[in-house]
């Protein structure tokens, strides 16, 4: 349907940009009288920004074509971060160019006095956060005696980020009769009790689809190994070859460390978190909208009302900690009637989390492994026949030359490098391991038994390392990892793991015990001193690894049987296993009474 009747300016602004029909939000609040306030829930990306700016027109400039000379703000929107707050700048500042409107912005990381002279030049509308704006108020800098209209955007992330008082004492410094329109991701107590105080018979408005995830978003899961997660960053990236994505890192270190390994590998990457300057975040938005920049490694301080176009794909790097979390990093692609992927990295270790964590957030993900580098390439291949250069007409120029190449040198030889220019611009796949496809056997689930698993990894066989037959190590120390069979625990990878922290190789690891909770595992004797001291403080992820005591005599593994075979089997009879004795396994007569589930 087209938009409801509104400002021929506004209109006209519209139109230039392409905008054909409202979505939801937009629809529900233009149909609401101009003097009422509203309380407004809507999903990311919803087009909410131009909801509320048609919604300040019709009070703003009622039946006059433009604005007159800017004095005292007739509008003041509140936004909780410096990035929203200059989109919602520059989204007004578009909509009300026909206008005249003069939108000045104020938020911090930027110049107060700059700021305080463009308050004293006049402005129709000011935007801005609320430390900022109420350090403008105290300083008698921004006058709101003239205000017609607030708006909160985002109110949930206000309160979520401690700006309770600042925003109290912005919106009593305004005038009483004031419109204010509330705008929030979710409508928590602190929100209702926020619009009791401060609104007027407000209209609630909500648009949630609490029923479903965001229909213009694909899920998906992808387990790796805990040591693997930035190998399969890179596949993804390089599978899906999106012109813009977002990686979500929960800690800054975190995005340096992701941030230096993907522009090692040739990805165009930018950085962005807290630590950074107002210019240095600025920037690296600008390259992700410009296309210089193909992804972005952020923390969550980017998870919140960033516009970017042509964002196709966002990837957790790291878990996000709840479902609003989930929901609101993975709201930054889907945008505008516009499809997107948001892939969720799982460690094997992780997997009942997030699979609490989709559940949480009624979201239906597909699991898989990762992009494997096979796969990458037939994509590569494919993505070379289908594209657009090789179909665009040819100009008169273009004919010459191609004529002047094919006289010296042959059609396959020009095929060739055109090959060779398309991979050699592309970052190398990693190789990876996906224990479902390469072994047909799916990780298994953590079950109980009374006894740990023995392993051994200097015994490698096609699926990985087989249960140990080999005696104890003499004078081996036995170390100790939170994770076991509950968490997916495998050899396959937590002897890398081991190997990585330790700074040791596979040959100066003994036996290896998966316990349900836990894991034990030797170090001999020679590198023992060594890696007790590169464990100390190492961890990755949450797993550490620590000294302990040697599992009980009656749970260790048994080996080989010294002398030669007794005759007759054991009681009980002929082991399950071929006649070599299994460690852990009970040799004896079977207990009585219910077996083990």
């Amino acid at each position: 349907m087209p938009f409801p009747t509104t400002h021929p300016a506004l209109e006209r602004a519209l139109e230039k940009q392409g905008y054909q029909e409202p979505t939801p939000v937009q629809a529900a609040v233009l149909s609401e009288p101009d003097s009422r306030d509203l309380l407004v829930s809507a999903q990311t990306g919803s087009g909410k920004t131009v909801a509320f700016g048609l919604a300040l027109a019709r009070g703003l400039l009622g039946e006059d074509p433009r604005f007159g000379r800017a004095e005292a703000p007739l509008a003041l929107v509140i936004a909780p971060t410096r990035e929203l707050a200059l989109q919602v700048s520059r989204e007004l500042e578009w909509l009300y160019a026909d206008a005249g409107a003069r939108v000045a912005t104020c938020v911090g990381g930027m110049d107060p006095r700059a700021e305080r002279r463009a308050l004293q030049a006049g402005a129709h509308v000011v935007v801005g956060t609320p430390g900022r704006l109420r350090d403008h108020i105290e300083r008698g800098a921004l006058d709101l005696s003239a205000l017609k209209v607030v708006v909160l955007d985002e109110a949930d992330e206000m309160l979520d980020l401690g700006f309770r008082e600042d925003l109290e004492e912005i919106l009593d410094s305004t005038p009483t009769e004031r419109r204010t329109l509330l705008f929030s991701a979710t409508i928590a107590k602190e929100i209702a009790t926020l619009a009791r105080r401060y609104q007027r018979d407000a209209v609630r408005i909500d648009t949630l689809r609490r029923d479903e995830a965001h229909g213009d978003i694909e899920y998906r899961a992808v387990r790796v190994a805990p040591g693997e997660v930035d190998h399969a960053v890179v596949n993804l990236l390089r599978y899906f070859e999106s012109p813009g994505a977002l990686v979500f890192c929960n800690t800054r270190e975190r995005v340096r460390h992701l941030h230096s390994a993907l522009r090692e590998r040739g990805f165009s990457a930018v950085a962005l978190s807290g630590e950074m300057t107002q210019k240095e975040r600025s920037d690296a938005l600008q390259a992700l909208r410009d296309g210089h920049a193909r992804a972005c490694v952020a923390t969550d301080v980017a998870a919140r009302g960033l516009d970017l176009p042509d964002l196709g794909l966002v990837i957790h790097a790291e878990l996000p900690v709840n479902k609003a979390g989930l929901l609101h990093r993975s709201g930054r692609t889907g945008r505008a009637g516009k499809k997107g992927v948001s892939v969720l990295v799982v460690p094997y270790n992780k997997r009942r989390f997030t699979e609490r964590l989709l559940d949480s957030a009624s979201i239906d993900a597909g699991w898989s492994g990762p992009p494997l580098a096979d796969e990458i390439r037939a994509k590569d291949q494919q993505r070379l026949l289908d594209d657009p250069i090789l179909k665009t007409p040819a100009s008169e120029e273009e004919l010459t030359l191609a004529g002047r190449l094919l006289a010296d040198i042959s059609p396959e030889a020009v095929a060739v490098a055109l090959i060779r220019y398309q991979r050699q611009r592309l970052p190398e796949p990693e190789d990876l391991f996906d224990d479902v496809r390469e072994t047909g056997q799916i990780i298994p689930s953590a079950r109980p038994q009374r006894g740990g698993t023995a392993y051994d990894p200097m015994q490698e066989g096609p699926g990985g390392p087989r249960p140990s037959h080999r005696a104890d190590n003499v004078g081996a120390e036995w170390f100790r990892m939170p994770i076991g069979r509950q968490n997916n625990a495998d050899p396959k990878w937590l002897i890398p793991l081991i190997c990585r922290l330790g700074h040791v190789t596979k040959k100066d690891i003994g036996q290896i015990r998966i316990f349900d909770r836990e894991t034990k595992f030797e170090i001999v004797a020679e590198t023992e001193a060594r890696f007790r001291q590169a464990v100390k403080g190492a961890a990755e992820g949450d797993i550490r690894i620590e000294p302990a005591a040697a599992p009980p005599a009656a749970d260790r593994p048994r080996g080989p049987r010294p002398g030669p075979r007794p005759a007759g089997p054991p009681r009980g009879g002929p082991p399950a296993n071929g006649g070599k004795p299994f460690a852990g396994k009970h040799r004896g007569p079977k207990p009585q009474g219910r077996r083990p589930n």
